[in-house]
């Protein structure tokens, strides 16, 4: 019965060593993705301006 006792919280233990591991990760992978998300809104935004700009100058070409 000590012995089962024994498994049980060495199991336990490892189990919330890991809960807390992978809330750790889990949290460094939300920042993560935060700042990929800002990057792509940052790079979307220049795709549209670059696109509105290209459009413009094929607006000014002649229609041969």
């Amino acid at each position: 019965m000590e012995a089962d006792l024994t498994s049980l919280e060495r199991k336990l233990a490892l189990l919330i060593a890991q809960a807390g591991e992978l809330r750790a990760a889990n949290e460094t992978l939300r920042r993560d993705l935060s700042v990929v998300q800002d990057q792509n809104r940052a790079l979307s935004q220049r795709m549209q301006q670059a696109t509105t700009r290209l459009d413009a100058l094929l607006d000014r070409l002649p229609d041969n």
